[in-house]
């Protein structure tokens, strides 16, 4: 089987291939994660995780490259926080609500035009939250580094009501999907 090649340094990733058997090796993308104003949530993902990978392709000289982006929708994009009172407004704002997970994928084998993007969506509805359970949550530590400042698989998933789509999309990597596309274009199966 060719090398698979992860462009992210997110352990969620990695977790999420180790447990479905996919041997592969980390090479984490630099790139800043910023993007033309007029792009769709969607595009968004997906140009974010396509820039991903290209930085990675050129450390490589073979192999199969997955990189991905997750964005946090509702009414605008909820990235990651950076400071707590951003942590504070995101949850706020979920509060209650239904809102969007995009994961876009990239997938290239490396030197070719192999190239495939996609995207998925999820949809996630939140608890109504109070103060004190907001205030809990971010007291956990695990709004850093989570876009919309939760992580479903952690603490987070207390502040969940209910989902609709694919679970492993919220936690950053669309997995169905992804094995789809790596066996009917890349003829690699897992």
């Amino acid at each position: 089987m060719e090398n698979i090649i992860l462009a992210s340094g997110s352990p969620r990733r990695s977790e999420i291939l180790q447990k479905n058997h996919v041997k592969f090796q980390v090479i984490v993308s630099s790139v800043e994660e910023n993007y033309p104003s007029v792009f769709s949530k969607e595009q968004i993902a997906m140009f974010l995780a396509f820039k991903k990978a290209l930085e990675v392709e050129t450390q490589c000289k073979k192999g199969i490259i997955i990189a991905a982006d997750t964005i946090v929708y509702l009414n605008e994009v909820l990235g990651k926080p950076t400071h707590q009172e951003e942590a504070v407004y995101m949850l706020n704002k979920l509060s209650g609500k239904i809102h969007e997970v995009i994961t876009g994928v990239s997938v290239m084998r490396v030197n070719s035009y192999d190239r495939v993007i996609f995207y998925d969506i999820t949809k996630v509805t939140f608890k109504k939250l109070n103060k004190k359970a907001i205030s809990d949550y971010i007291d956990s530590g695990e709004i850093w580094d989570k876009a919309g400042a939760y992580a479903i698989q952690g603490k987070g998933v207390e502040l969940i009501e209910k989902i609709e789509g694919d679970y492993y999309n919220v936690v950053g990597l669309p997995f169905e999907k992804l094995k789809l596309v790596l066996e009917k274009r890349f003829n690699v199966k897992l």
